[in-house]
């Protein structure tokens, strides 16, 4: 006689550097799988061996630029050989594949589990978009898990919602990103000088530049203002990220509470495998309207 419970559909599995709440992040149907991050000679395993706050007080404090890199396929491999006790299959969502190359590690991973575990089915699905965007579709892929979907019914609506999601997000300084080489010397002098605050939006694996407002307080509004613009009328699923600035994610949150009809919203700290590249005081909105 058989005593293992029956399997799940489908299980869930994400690298990092999605922002999902703390209490999901240990939910039996979710398999993060940790991204690595270096800072100061030292490695860390992200969301597992530093604390994000702690990370941006260190970051404050260094002279040398944090590196980070996607997990290797050995790491996903564990992670589907997990998912294959609990699951009869696994959606795999990665941040972009434009700034990673985590979803090529997923699918060779993927290719290897055929081979190991030739009855798991496995469907690789590149989020197109990072933080609180993938923890937005690696939310809605559970949802459909939990009910119950088929992998086919779970990877079309995690598709779906992929065509969505928008990202806006401010910066407080471009010193971090110039610090490690994205930005031009002469742009970094100017931009100091002007105190500006840039805001871009990151939208199906594109990233754009939105505004240069030149205070906080005007980056602020401009981030709210976006959400407003591109929403309809329905309802919205929403995530504020902050990288250390957790009163102003607290202030964003309470204004799209009381001005927009949110059907979900919290709030998260950014991932420091995210954060290394733009430093602390980053803030931003992901969302997506039904």
């Amino acid at each position: 006689m058989n005593d293992y419970p029956p399997k799940l559909p489908v299980a869930v599995v994400a690298d990092s550097a999605a922002s999902v709440p703390a209490e999901i992040q240990t939910h039996p149907q979710l398999l993060i799988v940790p991204m690595r991050l270096t800072l100061d000679g030292k490695s860390y395993l992200d969301g597992e061996e530093i604390a994000a706050a702690d990370f941006y007080r260190r970051q404050r404090l260094s002279d040398s630029v944090p590196t980070t890199a996607a997990p290797s396929p050995a790491a996903f491999l564990d992670a589907f050989r997990a998912a294959s006790n609990i699951a009869e299959s696994v959606i795999c969502l990665t941040v972009s594949s434009r700034y990673s190359s985590s979803s090529d590690a997923a699918n060779a991973a993927a290719v290897e589990a055929s081979e190991e575990m030739v009855n798991l089915q496995i469907s690789v699905v590149d989020s197109q978009t990072a933080g609180g965007g993938e923890g937005l579709i690696v939310l809605e892929a559970l949802r459909h898990a939990e009910a119950g979907l088929t992998l086919y019914g779970v990877e079309r609506s995690t598709n779906a919602v992929i065509q969505r999601v928008r990202l806006v997000a401010m910066l407080d300084t471009l010193h971090y990103l110039w610090k490690g080489g994205r930005v031009p010397r002469l742009a970094m002098a100017g931009t100091s000088l002007l105190n500006i605050k840039p805001i871009f939006e990151l939208r199906l694996g594109e990233a754009g530049s939105l505004a240069r407002p030149r205070t906080r307080r005007k980056a602020m509004g401009r981030l709210l203002g976006y959400v407003t613009k591109h929403t309809t009328g329905s309802p919205i699923h929403a995530c504020v990220m902050h990288a250390d600035c957790p009163g102003d994610a607290e202030e964003i949150r309470a204004t799209l509470e009381s001005n927009v009809d949110c059907q979900e919203l919290y709030v998260t700290e950014l991932t420091p495998v995210l954060g290394a590249h733009i430093g602390p005081g980053m803030l931003g909105v992901a969302f997506w309207s039904e």
